[in-house]
């Protein structure tokens, strides 16, 4: 089981970080993908990180902003969310899958956290 959290209200240009925490699995068996999706949208690719934790890769619209890591000794992968826009706002979701490549499509992945609120405000 996935449980992402950590969303919240912020402000446009300001950070937020999100959490995926695994329960009853090794987090470190599964690469990490993020996801959001926003209301009337389809579900976009955020960005991911290999199990292994050497390779990342992030959609084009957060790259340069956002970062994740993840902490395998505390079963957690993380997404760090910087300069905030308008349009990051969404719900977000954690997803794991066995391979060790990062992928962008969401039907590789076999997991799924429940989504965390993201609302970015001007």
């Amino acid at each position: 089981q996935l449980q992402a959290s950590g969303g919240g209200l912020v402000q446009a240009g300001g950070s937020l970080r999100l959490s995926c925490a695994a329960s009853g699995r090794t987090l470190s068996s599964y690469t990490v993908g993020w996801f959001r999706q926003a209301p009337g949208k389809e579900r976009e690719f955020v960005g991911g990180i290999n199990r292994r934790g050497d390779a990342t890769n992030y959609g084009d619209s957060v790259k340069g902003r956002f970062t994740i890591s993840r902490d395998d000794a505390k079963n957690t992968a993380y997404l760090q969310m910087n300069s905030l826009k308008l349009e990051d706002t969404g719900v977000y979701y954690c997803a794991a899958q066995r391979s060790l490549l990062v992928v962008s499509s969401p039907n590789v992945y076999d997991y799924w956290g429940q989504g965390t609120q993201v609302t970015v405000s001007s």
